[in-house]
């Protein structure tokens, strides 16, 4: 999408980046003319943005999430054919008048009409409109019949038959809301209800035509009724075989007289359950059930239950029924119960076949479809008014989005006065307030770009009780010292209406501050290293001594539990002969190992004295022979190779960091590099700061005193001038020197005697 443009447009230089300047309603009216390439960002998502969500909705025409440049021009050339004066979408204005609206084309026509009638709905005698007034669209189209939102309602006719359809389709299959704030249904509710209902009517008359109802309208009641006393009845009849088989089990097939005795003293309603253990009529060998005796009190309503629903349909005038007539009933049973299985319709169950009959053939579906046509044809009228409401939101917003657009204007600003829609709010940890924190949207494709930006990242969980939500943000360092920010620490995050939120970090994302940070970071990992080491040898020394002194006890311990007093006694005399003995010998070898051993000892230490003190010598000696600018020259260059490598790698870091890699994650198509420079940077991350006070604090550790400061100075001095002096250092003066190296020759000929004298 390339445009050859004539306009003369204004450029500035924003975050190191040439970018086209959009300043005033000219501009805005020759967007379409600028070249894509020169647009900052090509898209961005529809949601999750720190903006208005009604302007994002009237931007994503398409409505696929996604705001495009091809969007933004079709938007900006809609307002200039809507409103008269370009610039008053760079006022930002909430109110439009009805004067500022064109009539010169088509667009600007529909609007106007749409205005007026919208004002008219809410009674105002207003010449101009503003978003609040549109806000409610429920209020503006209040006691409409027809609105073109697709919906009908029981405004939407005078019929009472096709009202009660209307509920009943409600009731059946489901409301939808019109936009006058009442129930109805759409096409698609209406569509379902008389599928449902034909199906069912269809399966309904099988049942009927088929003679499955067997019971008629009782069948379903009567099924449950046999379901209920069926295994109870085939017990009863197991037990009349039984009896009939052999008369002396019938004590056993029949109540219990015992059983019942235990519990007759009781209240008997409250041991149904119990009761309804046992046979629900008298037992006897005829293998009969009898239709008019006594039943067992606990199966009583049951059983009356189906003998009014099927023992006297099917055994009229009968006192009693036979097993294979009981059984005969299943058989009746099974083509309703395959029928049910095959149910049809279930959402409109219920409706009575002769109403649903009707209702099919009585044309109320084309009637409703009519009114629904008849709504639709006031769709482009209520698009029209809803557009106002869109128009409304865009004359307050557009400029902004296109300053966060087309270009990052809001983003480079030094003072900050405006946040960009990609700023979440500001995030306050360790004596700071970051300002350039971002939601993550994607936290996968965060981890795999976010180090491209060359930036110190720090992610966070971050939750709000009060809400009762949780989101992750991603915070840029860009300014002070960030040895204590880890993992695990805790901050506070203030969005942009001004929530607390509380957040944890996560996840660093190491890099550099700035230059300043990288001079001394050679230096602190220096003495971190130093500070581990020795934590790790006085970790190692108090875990051996801690080591001996367990092993020492169990051994103490051992040796007490296995030995008698006396044998202890007896251990300690011969331990105490040893140890004369050994010092004894000792002793004896006494000097000759002096001889051996501490001269070669001394005459190494005085090797090493005498190496250690040449180099000091040479470069101490090398130093004071410098002029006074030398030395600090020389300073210099030493710190210069320290810190030099350090601060040239945090350099070219810091030139190249771009928020671009960060916006990407969540979405952005970022068509230019928005860097973050060191100054720039140095505005995003707020660093405490504290007045100057005098007050003395009673808890400040005790300062090291004075004059001991003073004496460790003396003493340095003193030994740098006597290394000097014994090596000539200080001839210059007419001092005799006493060579140092001579001390270390008679070290080494008394290192090259030792063995001799051994």
């Amino acid at each position: 999408m390339e445009n050859t443009t004539k306009y003369s447009w204004k450029f500035s230089k924003i975050g190191g980046v040439t970018r086209v300047s959009i300043e005033n309603g000219e501009d805005i009216k020759h967007l379409p003319e600028l070249d894509t390439k020169m647009w900052t960002v090509l898209s961005c998502p529809a949601t999750g943005l720190e903006f208005d969500q009604k302007t994002l909705n009237t931007l994503d025409i398409d409505k696929d999430g996604k705001i495009r440049v091809d969007e933004v021009v079709k938007i900006s050339k809609w307002l200039c054919n809507v409103v008269k004066d370009p610039e008053l979408l760079v006022k930002g204005q909430k109110t439009l008048k009805l004067s500022d609206i064109r009539q010169d084309t088509d667009e600007g026509k529909k609007i106007l009409k749409s205005a007026q009638v919208i004002l008219k709905n809410l009674k105002s005698e207003k010449d101009e409109i503003s978003s609040e007034e549109t806000a409610d669209m429920t209020k503006i189209f209040a006691g409409t019949a027809f609105n073109g939102d697709g919906v009908i309602t029981a405004l939407s006719t005078e019929d009472a038959a096709l009202k009660a359809v209307i509920a009943l389709i409600g009731e059946k299959i489901g409301t939808a809301d019109d936009l006058s704030g009442e129930k109805g249904v759409k096409e698609e509710q209406i569509e379902e209800f008389y599928k449902e209902l034909s199906e069912y009517t269809a399966w309904k008359k099988a049942g009927v035509a088929n003679g499955i109802l067997c019971y008629g309208d009782n069948t379903a009641a009567a099924l449950d009724s046999y379901k209920a006393v069926k295994e109870k009845i085939k017990d009863y009849f197991v037990r009349c075989k039984m009896v009939a088989f052999n008369k002396d089990t019938f004590a056993a097939m029949e109540i219990p007289v015992e059983e019942l005795s235990k519990i007759t003293s009781e209240n008997l309603s409250e041991k149904i359950a119990e009761l309804a253990k046992y046979p629900i009529a008298r037992v006897s060998d005829k293998n009969v059930l009898p239709l008019n005796g006594n039943i067992n009190p606990a199966w009583e309503a049951a059983f009356n239950k189906i003998k009014t629903l099927i023992f006297d349909v099917d055994f009229k005038g009968k006192n009693e029924i036979s097993e294979s007539e009981f059984n005969a009933i299943a058989s009746k049973f099974a083509a309703y119960e395959d029928w049910m299985s095959k149910k049809a319709g279930l959402k409109v169950d219920g409706t009575d076949l002769t109403e649903a009959e009707k209702l099919l053939s009585n044309g109320s579906k084309d009637a409703l479809k009519a009114l629904l046509e008849k709504d639709l044809s006031f769709k482009e009228e209520t698009e029209s008014i809803i557009s106002v409401d869109n128009l409304l939101h865009c004359i307050e917003n557009f400029y902004t989005f296109l300053r966060n657009f087309v270009t990052f204007s809001d983003f480079y600003t030094i003072k900050h006065e405006k946040l960009s829609v990609f700023q979440a709010g500001k995030l306050f940890i360790d004596q700071r307030e970051c300002d350039l924190c971002i939601k993550v949207s994607d936290m996968p494709k965060h981890n795999a770009t976010a180090n491209q930006s060359a930036m110190f990242l720090i992610y966070c969980d971050c939750t709000n009780k009060v809400l009762n939500q949780t989101m992750q943000i991603c915070a840029g360092i860009t300014d002070g010292s960030v040895d204590d920010i880890k993992a695990g620490k805790n901050a506070v995050f203030v969005d942009r209406a001004g929530n607390l939120w509380d957040a944890t970090v996560t996840k660093v994302i190491e890099n550099p501050i700035s230059i300043r940070e990288a001079f001394w970071a050679p230096y602190k990992k220096f003495a971190s290293f130093i500070e581990e080491q020795v934590t790790k040898f006085a970790a190692s020394k108090d875990k051996e001594m801690t080591d001996k002194a367990t092993a020492s006890i169990a051994e103490g311990g051992t040796k007490l539990t296995e030995k008698s007093a006396a044998a202890a006694e007896k251990a300690a005399a011969n331990e105490a002969k040893v140890a004369e003995a050994t010092i004894a010998e000792s002793e004896s070898k006494k000097e000759a190992f002096d001889i051996a051993k501490y001269c070669g000892i001394f005459a190494a230490i005085g090797m090493a004295l005498g190496l250690i003190g040449s180099f000091i010598v040479s470069i101490v000696t090398g130093f004071i022979s410098l002029k006074w600018w030398q030395m600090i020259l020389a300073v210099l260059a030493i710190m210069l190779i320290i810190s030099g490598p350090s601060m040239l790698l945090a350099y070219l870091k810091l030139r190249r960091r771009n928020l671009s890699p960060i916006l990407n994650a969540n979405g952005w198509a970022v068509n230019a590099h928005t860097f973050v420079n060191i100054m720039f940077g140095a505005t995003l991350t707020h660093l405490v700061k504290f007045p100057r006070i005098k007050v003395k604090d009673p808890l400040a550790d005790k300062g090291y005193p004075k004059w001991k400061i003073a004496l460790w100075i003396l003493l340095a001095l003193a030994i740098i001038g006597f290394v000097l002096y014994c090596n000539g250092g200080l001839h210059r003066f007419g001092l005799d020197p006493i060579p140092l190296l001579d001390f270390t020759d008679k070290a080494v000929e008394a290192t090259q005697a030792a063995p001799n004298a051994q």
